[in-house]
């Protein structure tokens, strides 16, 4: 691995890094390497001397993590912060309980519409199992008009339940969908949420 390639990774590792100190730590490598080559190592060489990517991307990490976190501690331990949260806390915490109830409340419903989709479909197969069965046997009777009504009224019954089986699988299909796309997206908020608290 020749200087370009060692600095274009070690950005890419650093990335998490103020621009600032990325710049910083790149010159730094840069100048040693440079430094390398004038003894008579080559490019590879010099590279090769400073150790592997990976290892001097956490190293450099773990260093500027350290004062970082001693002053988010400092930072969280505020206490006009901690005030504030305490007494606003009958404002947001019922917000925050009644949005919860909200979405949840609209979540169950999707999820008992979609059962209840399911429900008619089962009712239809079966009433177009026993109306097809009852016919045959009503027509093997001797009841020949009744029985044709009912293996007509089962056939009906038969092709509904098809076209509810199509709709209850799109509709099944969309909530799933729908409530995979809502978890990501709230999971992706909160930790855009704690990312820019940190950086603050």
């Amino acid at each position: 691995m020749d200087k370009r390639d060692f600095l274009a990774l070690l950005r890419v590792r650093l990335s998490d890094l103020p621009q600032a100190d990325i710049d910083e730590r790149l010159n730094f490598y840069s100048e040693i390497i440079d430094d390398y080559v004038e003894e008579g190592l080559t490019e590879d060489e010099a590279v090769s001397r400073i150790g592997a990517v990976n290892a001097v991307a956490a190293q450099i990490l773990a260093e500027a993590s350290l004062p970082q976190a001693d002053e988010s501690s400092k930072k969280s331990c505020n206490p006009w912060k901690i005030t504030v949260i305490v007494l606003t806390s009958p404002i947001w915490l019922s917000l925050l309980v009644s949005a919860v109830a909200v979405a949840v409340s609209v979540f169950v419903s999707l999820w008992a519409v979609i059962i209840s989709l399911w429900s008619v479909f089962i009712t239809l197969s079966a009433c177009a199992v026993a109306g097809i069965a009852g016919g045959v046997a009503l027509s093997f009777s001797g009841n020949i008009t009744p029985g044709i009504a009912m293996i007509g009224a089962g056939l009906v019954c038969g092709g509904l339940a098809i076209f509810t089986f199509y709709g209850c699988k799109a509709a099944t299909r969309g909530t799933i969908l729908l409530t995979k796309n809502l978890v990501t997206s709230t999971i992706n908020r909160l930790r855009r949420k704690e990312a820019a608290q940190c950086e603050n």
